[in-house]
């Protein structure tokens, strides 16, 4: 990740910019978190089948956001 052929090194984030950038982060791991949390919860009830789709849909995009969010902060530790 280091190199980009075309463009040289990669530069390192501004060290304030990064600060922010981790305590954002942060921030959207525990809202990421409830919004999982939830999703299992609803799965537990009695659901019919468009209800059952849509608790998996907020499940899966829940799930996403926590990937995305992971490879955000790894960004920031190898650049921050």
């Amino acid at each position: 990740m280091g190199m980009r052929p075309e463009m040289g090194p990669t530069p390192k984030i501004p060290a304030e910019i990064s600060s922010e950038l981790r305590a954002l982060t942060h921030d959207l791991s525990n809202s990421i978190e409830t919004i999982i949390q939830a999703s299992y919860l609803l799965a537990q009830c009695k659901l019919d089948q468009s209800a059952k789709k849509w608790a998996d849909m907020i499940d899966k995009a829940g799930r996403d956001c926590a990937q995305i969010n992971r490879q955000i902060r790894e960004v920031l530790r190898s650049k921050g």
